[in-house]
């Protein structure tokens, strides 16, 4: 009877999940395989209905899944082939999940309906597939911010109902796809209103065929790519465009003059190029505001005319243009004139202000030209005019020639009350209401306006994003904006908080759903602004894991299923008890053997080894990405092994770092090192990849760097030229990355081997610290040293550490003081039997220019460093090698003074480095191994006590 009775209440109980599980089966399916890929899904995806449920980010129209929207979700994990079978998807919104890897699936071209497909800053890589062609209702196709690699796809062009095209931020390179009779292209697109294609290397001429009369474009962005040849003329047909940039290019040729034509275009950035010829005329553009085509090679001609006739021009920037003549003041007459940046040119004669000046007039920079005389008025004009190195300012000291400091805006969104005090993991808003907001960056790509210091512009950006929120029943209290600053790519940057209303945090539907009004570029920012994206942060904070039980069942039903699997379930306890102890027993035997074997990446067991980030690949991946180890990827080699370059199935580049026999270390050592270098996560630090332990292999792979070691640049080897401004940012990156290992990495370590080949450049020329096979974890944070066996390098090794056999965190500032000394001289540290360290303290001489180190000083920066900066880099370096390290700074010492000297240089610390390397380099010369011999290896053998004299 028993039997019976659980038998029925079995039967029921399945009856009942059937009918509630209304969810289609194909797409559950399709959504199971997603929630298997990833982690860190929502914790309501449970149960077989999705629909029914309301899983998170899941948006249903009869029993059809039609909207996935899970931006700033912390999601990681792969697009499984699947998603193909979401046959009523409409809309596809993953924005801000860094964690999102590898290719996106050929079969995301059979999602027919599909209309937004928003991948804005995650991980994906590889090739844009070209299926992307075959989703006809695409309205908006936002993929950048990702690594993606190869061409665009000349199938987009058949997308006849697109209307937002984004793929910049990536690596896509070859030429901007046009139509060929059978093949389609990008000209096609005559509805589409956006074409952002910058920070790409994308080559070749602009083809002409690309614009037309018949187009709708209002945004060409094209900046920061690898672009030759001449602007087309054709570009003028396209009467309705607002933004063109073409900055940052190889482009060359005259600038075509019907563009004058563009009697729309508020913004046009056309600098650093190779453009020549006369300046174009520009009279008839009579909306523009911002207008830059600095460092260009125009044929010499006096200030033109027409600039003093552009009414709406807010910023004008012709640096390095060859100008010549007298200022007329007429231009700074211009009511909305905010900035006149005109250095480096030949100007000449008498500069005169006037009486006149617009009211919103913030900054005159004519630094570096013949100016020789200065019309100033009584009290001065109360804003920066900087003549710096003109005839005028020859023995003067009046303000108007010394460089001002570089000051980025303050502005913070005001409280309109009394701020509160707030636990310290929340923040008050500016409601004065403690919460954790959703924080992001908005980037403005080009901006009409170059005043930062006028908050009516925030404040209008503020209301505009409320006016948002608020259309769209978003529980939002209030938004906060903060530090606006100008990067390297002249977009303008605004720190964004979001404040959640009602409660002190968001759930997961709010923040999907301001992600999505931000992604999918629903909000509108005033016209002043400009193009934007948004780059959204991982929120941390949601409410807590909403109950779900699966099925609408009855408590009687759920209480009799209960008791009746109770039975069984005893009956299984002893079976099971007796197989999970003869487990722990084969489990433990196989880890003696193997460390690695109970070691699973993709599990959160409290009790094992967790790696964060990194893969454990089998040897025969290894040998495939790496060609069979090939002599063609063999990029170096040194005492440890070789180094391969690899590719992954995703695209991603790697350098893979075989150890030979007789180097390798124990199973459980290898495992310990893979644990401490998987816990290391920073910009400036060379990040791990993966490892490799079979086979009787132990292998590391890391991410690859491009541009190779800071040696072989300073060398010349690379052909990458560094100046004065990149080797004061490397040095500011390298010493952040060291700063972190000191302070935040758990548990601290030292490097150990700090120097110029374990200093990686990217390809934005970042500093990256690499080769963490001599380091030394810290253990406990109090602990002062350790004592170890001396390793290192002969010229950065701390003479303290080499003496005692104590290593502690000033013997990484040690060889870092080195490291600067050889990015002033660019010299070895011990070359032809000389130390750096002594032949700097014997040239000193502080009472002298440039502390009488001419000789020394590597020409390359002579001409472009600021005399005081390099004095008191000099000071740093020389405290950083002082014998003892008590008297040596630490590195978060280090990083503020470097910071505060680039401030002294007129440089932002903080902001972006160079969008490539390009302008950085010379003839290549066949240059193709990143790698010297030493870098990435260990070198596993003490140096012989031969001592080293470092005074």
């Amino acid at each position: 009877m028993v039997p019976r009775i659980q038998l029925y209440l079995l039967v029921l109980f399945i009856q009942v999940l059937v009918i509630a599980a209304w969810t289609n089966p194909s797409d559950f399916s399709a959504l199971q395989a997603l929630k298997d890929e990833w982690q860190y899904t929502p914790p309501n995806w449970v149960g077989a209905d999705p629909c029914g449920n309301s899983w998170e980010g899941i948006t249903c129209i009869n029993s059809r899944i039609v909207s996935i929207t899970l931006a700033s979700m912390g999601l990681s994990g792969q697009l499984p082939g699947d998603i193909e079978n979401l046959s009523e998807l409409q809309t596809l919104d993953l924005s801000y999940n860094e964690g999102l890897t590898g290719s996106l699936p050929n079969g995301i071209g059979n999602l027919a309906k599909l209309t937004s497909l928003i991948l804005v800053g995650c991980g994906f890589s590889g090739q844009i597939p070209d299926s992307i062609g075959s989703l006809k209702q695409l309205y908006t196709l936002s993929l950048n911010s990702n690594k993606f690699i190869g061409p665009i796809p000349p199938s987009i062009g058949t997308l006849q109902k697109l209307h937002w095209l984004d793929l910049a931020d990536n690596r896509l390179s070859g030429s901007i796809p046009v139509s060929n009779g059978s093949a389609p292209g990008l000209d096609m697109l005559v509805q589409t209103q956006h074409f952002h294609f910058g920070k790409n290397q994308l080559s070749g001429e602009i083809p002409s065929q690309l614009f037309s009369a018949n187009m709708s474009l209002i945004h060409v962005l094209l900046d920061s790519n690898r672009l030759t040849g001449k602007i087309p003329a054709t570009l003028s047909l396209v009467q309705t465009l607002e933004t063109i940039r073409l900055d940052r290019n190889s482009l060359s040729g005259p600038v075509p003059q019907n563009l004058s034509k563009l009697t729309n275009v508020q913004e046009m950035f056309l600098s650093n190029n190779n453009l020549n010829g006369p300046l174009p005329d520009l009279t008839g553009m009579m909306s523009l505001y911002y207008l830059d085509m600095s460092n260009n090679t125009f044929d010499a001609s006096d200030v033109p005319p027409w600039f003093s006739t552009l009414q709406s021009l807010t910023t004008l920037v012709m640096e390095n243009t060859q100008l010549k003549g007298q200022v007329p003041a007429a231009l700074f007459s211009l009511p909305q004139l905010q900035s006149v940046i005109l250095r480096n040119n030949r100007l000449n004669g008498t500069l005169s202000i006037g009486s006149s000046y617009g009211t919103e007039l913030q900054l005159v920079d004519l630094q570096n030209n013949s100016i020789q005389f200065f019309t100033d008025k009584a009290g001065g004009y109360g804003i920066p005019i900087i003549l710096v190195d003109n005839p005028f300012c020859q023995g003067s000291t009046v303000t108007y020639c010394i460089l001002p400091r570089q000051v980025n805006s303050s502005y913070s969104t005001p409280s309109n009350c009394l701020p509160p005090q707030c636990r310290s993991d929340q923040v008050s808003s500016p409601n004065c209401q403690c919460a954790y907001p959703y924080t992001g960056t908005l980037f403005f790509r080009a901006p009409s306006f170059s005043d930062l210091g006028n908050s009516s512009n925030f404040v209008s950006l503020q209301q505009s994003l409320m006016f948002t929120f608020h259309s769209n029943q978003l529980s939002v209290d209030s938004v906060s904006l903060s530090d606006p600053s100008k990067n390297l790519d002249d977009y303008l940057t605004i720190s964004l908080q979001v404040f959640p209303s009602g409660l002190d945090h968001f759930n997961r539907t709010g923040i999907s759903a301001i992600g999505l009004v931000l992604s999918n570029q629903t909000f509108k920012p005033p016209p002043s602004f400009g193009p934007f994206f948004y780059i959204g942060n991982s929120y941390q904070y949601f409410s807590g894991i909403p109950s779900s039980s699966g099925s609408s069942s009855s408590t009687g039903i759920i209480i009799g299923a209960a008791v009746g699997g109770s039975v069984l379930l005893l009956l299984l306890l002893g079976a099971g008890g007796y197989a999970f102890r003869q487990k722990r027993r084969a489990e433990t035997a196989a880890k003696q053997i193997d460390p690695f074997a109970l070691w699973d990446p993709n599990k959160n067991s409290g009790g094992v080894p967790q790696l964060k980030g990194a893969r454990n690949f089998s040897f025969e991946e290894v040998k495939k990405y790496s060609n069979n180890f090939s002599e063609t990827n063999d990029i170096g080699s040194g005492g440890y092994g070789k180094v391969y370059r690899g590719t992954l199935p995703t695209g991603q580049l790697v350098a893979i770092k075989r150890a030979q026999q007789g180097s390798m270390q124990g199973g459980l050592e290898f495992k310990t090192e893979i644990e401490l270098l998987s816990r290391v996560h920073h910009k400036n630090v060379v990040g791990l990849v993966g490892f490799c332990f079979d086979q009787g292999e132990e292998m590391l792979v890391y991410e690859y760097i491009p541009n190779g070691t800071l040696k072989d640049s300073l060398s010349g080897k690379s052909g990458i030229r560094l100046d004065w401004m990149r080797r004061l940012r490397i040095a500011l990156g390298a010493a952040r990355g060291i700063q972190y290992l000191h302070i935040l990495a758990d548990p601290p370590i030292i490097h150990r081997d700090i120097k110029s080949n374990n200093v990686l450049l990217d390809e934005r020329l970042n500093a990256k610290v690499a080769d963490f096979g001599l380091s030394k974890p810290m253990g406990s944070p109090d602990r002062t040293h350790v004592t170890t066996q001396v390793k290192g390098t002969m010229g950065y090794m701390d003479p303290e550490y080499y003496m005692t056999n104590q290593l502690t965190e000033k013997s990484d500032v040690y060889s870092f003081g080195v490291l600067l000394l050889e990015l002033i001289t660019a010299r070895a540290p011990i070359e032809k039997g000389k130390y750096i360290v002594r032949e700097v303290k014997q040239a000193m001489d502080m009472t002298k220019d440039l502390y009488n180190l001419h000789q020394v000083i590597d020409p390359v920066i002579v001409s472009s460093a600021a005399p005081r900066s390099l004095e008191k880099f000099v000071d740093l370096a020389l405290r950083c090698v002082e014998e003892q390290g008590v008297n040596r700074p630490t590195m978060s010492d280090v990083v503020k003074e470097i910071e505060s000297i680039m401030e002294l240089a007129g440089l932002n610390p903080n902001a972006e480095s160079a969008s490539t390397s390009e302008s950085y380099e010379g003839a290549r010369k066949g240059y193709e191994h990143p790698y010297s011999d030493e870098s990435l290896f260990v070198y596993s053998g003490a140096y012989p006590h031969s001592k080293v004299e470092p005074k």
